[in-house]
């Protein structure tokens, strides 16, 4: 750890907390009869990562923040890595240098201990299931991840650092009997190491309608029903003919889902479809991932009374249930995407706001109402 500054106070208080949820990932995927996983770092070396990489997130480059992702690896537990002839230490000022030729997605500054400390020894695309990842995304920004499995499926989130403010994901919110799928896969506890080849493009898809930062909403509607009409504004300005461009690639056999080809594909698919939620009104997708129509106006389902109570949650620890009026979601597209859900109860919406927030409505039969799980930081 560098001496030009302070110790970052929320790197010391996070870094038990961080272990105990590797050790539990690492634990669940034994259980399930994984044997191939990244070497887990301890305590203190993950007090120095978080640290390096906060200390970091403040430094300027020409005028630029840094982003950096920082993984715990080995170079040799690594593929398609790049080493250095001499390994260079772990200091902000040095990682905000490196910073400019690391900053597209799925580059890694690989770290591991060397002599008395943690030292960057190059960088690498590739890493291990388990892999212990820090990324920074902004200043004062730090989210802590680890790899779940295929490279297509989203990084585990275990913890968003954001000056002092820190987000502990709760893992245990997959338990909830009304649990949205999305949301448990999203989590990941359950499923540490998802199969080779499994893909939730739904997950992809949040990630992208939050990516693209002009807000959206998706609609995801049971399949072979028109019932979802009663809830938009007639006529629908761009209603297509079931559109299976996405749902094709989903049909395609384990062999060529690993296929570079195919993994292109779909990221392109899914973008499109993420692209088209950045339009006025919502996506309608049904089950089976076809798109049915976009610029959607969503309107009350005449006969059904106007929603008026929604329950709201995030996966994070300390989190309080809370059951508040709509109006304190968001805007226009919270309250109609929460109107859909109540009248449409089969049916789930992703709302994407500008600024960064993200919220899965869906039906909960326990709580008979609307629920509202906000799950921006698990999309970071």
């Amino acid at each position: 750890m560098s001496t030009m500054q302070p110790g970052y106070p929320a790197a010391r208080t996070v870094a038990p907390t961080v272990s105990e949820h590797l050790d539990a990932h690492l634990a669940a995927a034994r259980g399930s009869g994984f044997t191939q996983f990244a070497p887990q770092p301890d305590v203190a070396q993950i007090e120095t990562l978080i640290d390096g990489a906060f200390w970091a997130s403040l430094q300027r480059e020409e005028g630029h923040a840094p982003k950096i992702s920082l993984a715990f690896i080995p170079p040799e537990a690594t593929g398609q890595a790049m080493r250095f002839a001499h390994w260079l230490p772990l200091t902000p000022g040095g990682l905000a240098k490196l910073a400019p030729a690391v900053e597209r997605p799925g580059i890694h500054l690989g770290v591991w201990p060397d002599g008395d400390g943690l030292r960057v020894w190059g960088t690498t695309r590739s890493v291990p299931n388990l892999t212990f990842v820090l990324e920074v995304v902004e200043p004062g920004l730090v989210v802590l991840k680890y790899r779940r499995g295929d490279e297509l499926d989203k990084y585990g989130t275990i913890a968003v650092l954001r000056g002092d403010h820190v987000q502990v994901v709760d893992e245990q919110g997959a338990s909830l009997p009304d649990c949205p799928q999305l949301l448990t896969s999203l989590l990941g506890f359950e499923a540490p190491v998802p199969a080779i080849g499994a893909t939730n493009v739904l997950i992809q898809l949040a990630v992208s309608m939050r990516a693209h930062g002009r807000g959206g909403s998706l609609l995801v509607v049971p399949v072979g029903s028109d019932a979802w009409r009663d809830s938009v504004a007639q006529p629908i300005p761009y209603l297509v003919n079931p559109f299976d461009d996405l749902a094709g690639l989903l049909r395609a056999e384990e062999d060529e889902r690993m296929r570079p080809a195919w993994r292109d594909a779909l990221r392109r698919s899914v973008d499109a479809v993420a692209g088209l939620t950045a339009v006025d009104g919502a996506t309608v997708l049904n089950e089976r991932h076809e798109l049915l129509a976009f610029g959607v106006k969503l309107v009350r389902k005449r006969g059904s009374e106007r929603v008026e109570r929604v329950a709201l949650t995030a996966p994070v620890v300390g989190n309080a249930p809370e059951v508040v009026d709509p109006s304190r979601l968001g805007g226009t597209r919270h309250l109609s995407a929460a109107q859909f859900v109540h009248d449409q109860r089969d049916a789930m919406a992703m709302v994407a706001s500008q600024d960064g927030r993200f919220t899965v409505f869906a039906w909960s039969p326990c709580e008979a109402m609307v629920h509202a799980h906000r799950v921006e930081t698990l999309l970071m």
